[in-house]
């Protein structure tokens, strides 16, 4: 993140296929509720997922995050984990119910200090720390008054920031304010497949505006609340979208899909203001009352960096029919999502490296100049640890190899990346699929807690101390 970073000369110029610029930050992400466990200690109170997974039907297998990886008694020995691959940057989030069991008040001083010790064992060992403040993990007192439904939660969320920083300033330098906001908003409060599991369509609109205020109100939180440098960014989850014709109701789709999931949070961050096409949409399904004066300019704070999360990208037609169920699209209910026929990852998702390139062209198009940091990109594969002790994840290789060229080639194009992120440094409780899915570099046996790197992590842990990717991209 830093301006000295070197440019890339184009490859036909280079005697390695992918070598990164200088001071790249190469790093993995995980996140509070799906790795640390430890749920009643120290004074933590409940949240959303909590009272979720604890529902029965919500997450396959019964799974809850009660003890999840147990990073929150084992974290040394995941730092130790990092240090040993030469990683030189960890994401991870702050559970809010650890800082504020209701969501209010002061800090509970016994949750900052969690964070504390793991940032001074990052630090330690020259891993930079890179907070994000909220991955979903609302305290369940503030949804009781109505979560993100409810416009005084964007408020609380800022006053939460700033304990952070006041609590972590002088160790931490890379802010995320938000992950996801479109998983909380449309999949929290519109579908409710993920906590708190609300289906109200019209309302999950108030809730992506009440998300997009909380950033907004926490950027200057974070500025003022403690002395020290600080880089402050939000994590969005893009999906390029395409149409499958020219056909106008299939051109049509693809536009309320993309404002849905990419630019109904990322232009209000960067513009200060809804564009006029966005503003339509949300009028026709649900009104925009509760968007109140002053909150464009809210929201429109100036950040440092974009933080980005890509998985797949999506390809879409009209002519569809709402099925009458909950959806995670409001006002595109009738869209339908189409198979490419491209490979898979373990948990459905098309693989799709080119869209990776598409998305960050087009983020520097639309906003040239903008910081990027890779602040997710992983797979899930069905992993298994042979007779010898080991994990062969060859096709989590060939997926990270692919979208790390992507990258590459961005940033050979004039795109400001300065770092990436893996997901996910462990297995881990993934959401609704509970224990279903690994997406981890590090095997994680859930019975006894025994971290196994796989094949995947001593790969990702020599392009990390080579800089660069070999020559020969990964079959």
């Amino acid at each position: 993140m830093h301006d000295e970073q070197t440019a890339v000369a184009p490859a036909s110029s280079r005697s390695q296929d992918a070598a990164f610029p200088n001071g790249f930050l190469w790093g993995v992400a995980t996140s509070a509720y799906q790795i640390e466990g430890a749920v009643q200690a120290d004074g933590r109170g409940a949240s959303v997922w909590d009272t979720f997974a604890h529902t029965p039907g919500r997450v396959v297998g019964g799974d809850t995050g009660d003890v999840a990886a147990d990073h929150y008694h084992r974290y040394p020995e995941d730092v130790a984990l990092m240090s040993e691959l030469g990683l030189g940057g960890y994401r991870f989030s702050v559970s809010w119910p650890r800082i504020q069991a209701d969501g209010t008040g002061p800090a509970n001083q016994r949750g900052l200090d969690f964070y504390k010790r793991l940032v001074d064992s990052l630090l330690e060992r020259n891993i930079e720390p890179a907070v994000t403040l909220y991955h979903w993990d609302l305290p369940q007192a503030l949804e009781d008054e109505g979560g993100w439904l409810n416009r005084d939660t964007a408020y609380r969320f800022a006053e939460y920031a700033a304990h952070v920083r006041e609590g972590l300033g002088d160790r931490v330098r890379l802010w995320t304010t938000l992950n996801e906001p479109w998983c909380a908003a449309f999949l929290g409060y519109g579908e409710g497949k993920h906590a708190p599991g609300v289906q109200d369509t019209k309302g999950s609109l108030k809730a992506a505006h009440h998300l997009l205020l909380a950033h907004g109100l926490a950027v200057p939180a974070l500025r003022s609340a403690a002395p020290g440098p600080i880089e402050i960014g939000t994590t969005l989850n893009f999906y390029p979208v395409s149409a499958a014709s020219e056909d106008p109701a299939d051109q049509d789709a693809a536009h309320r899909i993309d404002i849905l999931q990419n630019r109904i949070f990322l232009d209000p961050v960067m513009q200060s203001r809804y564009p006029a096409d966005i503003l339509a949409h949300v009028e026709k399904v649900t009104g925009t009352d509760h968007i109140h004066d002053g909150d464009e300019a809210a929201i429109g704070a100036p950040i440092d960096f974009l933080g980005v999360n890509y998985y797949t990208s999506y390809h879409v037609a009209g002519g569809g029919e709402s099925d009458g169920s909950a959806s995670p699209w409001p006002g595109a209910e009738d869209v339908r999502f189409l198979h490419c026929g491209r490979p898979e990852t373990g948990i459905g998702w098309e693989i799709d490296s080119d869209g990776l390139l598409t998305q960050l062209e087009r983020i520097n198009a639309d906003y040239p100049g903008i910081k990027i940091l890779i602040t997710e990109n992983g797979a899930a594969f069905d992993d298994t640890i042979t007779p010898d002790g080991q994990v062969h994840d060859a096709d989590r290789i060939a997926y990270i190899d692919a979208h790390l060229r992507a990258t590459h080639e961005a940033i050979a194009r004039g795109v400001d990346v300065r770092g990436y992120f893996l997901w996910s440094l462990l297995d881990n409780f993934e959401w609704a699929e509970g224990y279903a899915k690994r997406f981890g570099i590090v095997h994680v046996d859930f019975e006894n807690q025994q971290r196994t790197l796989k094949d995947s992590a001593r790969w990702y842990g020599a392009v990390a101390l080579r800089n660069g990717l070999p020559a020969d991209r990964e079959a």
